[in-house]
């Protein structure tokens, strides 16, 4: 029996992509809320309100723009073996929605998030989720954009979570931007390489 959330990563730091796999309980409640001009996603279409299907078997965020989208074949085969998807007379059908960040403009351009990365993702699955950065679907990730690429900085993944007596909430978000990332109090934290270098008067080394 799955009773929790588990997340598992994948890091290809070589060539600066990665994957990053949520299994998810069983006979949860699933839905979405898409958003953007040009999104890439798989699955997602089942998790409308009028859809037959509710529960997901899990979620995966990668790299590899609509490439990366292949790699949730190998998500589908490691839940397939545990026995865990929507329950069919033929078989357990794995439910696996997918979403992709564009990272091609960064690293190798040709290495794209595969099934079996995928796969080591989901055999490393864990149910701490403390692992943040330049990790998993964050791999590739940038921000700040918009003054070329050549200025942009690492963004990655990011997690928070609240808890009241009665409600927990944890959110997973890949950070990656063609604007810059601001703060509550509208100050730019991370961004364009020289704006954020003009503003702050002091050198700072391009991680990208």
């Amino acid at each position: 029996m799955n009773d929790t959330f588990k997340i598992g990563h994948y890091s290809d730091h070589k060539h600066v992509t990665g994957c990053t796999v949520i299994i998810c309980p069983e006979n949860n409640v699933a839905s979405c809320y898409i958003s953007g001009s040009a999104p890439g996603s798989r699955e997602v279409s089942l998790l409308a309100p009028e859809r037959k299907i509710m529960s997901i078997s899990a979620i995966l965020l990668t790299g590899g723009s609509a490439f990366g989208l292949g790699a949730a074949e190998g998500v589908m085969n490691f839940l397939e073996k545990k026995q865990l998807g929507y329950q069919t007379p033929y078989g357990n059908i794995p439910i696996v929605p997918a979403a992709v960040i564009y990272d091609l403009n960064i690293g190798n351009k040709s290495v794209r998030p595969t099934a079996e990365n995928a796969g080591y993702a989901c055999k490393n699955a864990a149910s701490s989720f403390e692992d943040q950065g330049s990790i998993g679907a964050g791999t590739g990730a940038t921000v700040g954009k918009w003054s070329g690429i050549e200025n942009a900085m690492k963004g990655g993944l990011g997690i928070a979570e609240s808890r009241t007596d009665s409600t927990w909430i944890r959110c997973v978000s890949i950070v990656n931007a063609v604007g810059d990332i601001l703060n509550q109090n509208g100050e730019i934290v991370a961004g364009s390489y020289d704006m954020i270098k003009k503003k702050f008067n002091k050198n700072i080394t391009k991680p990208v």
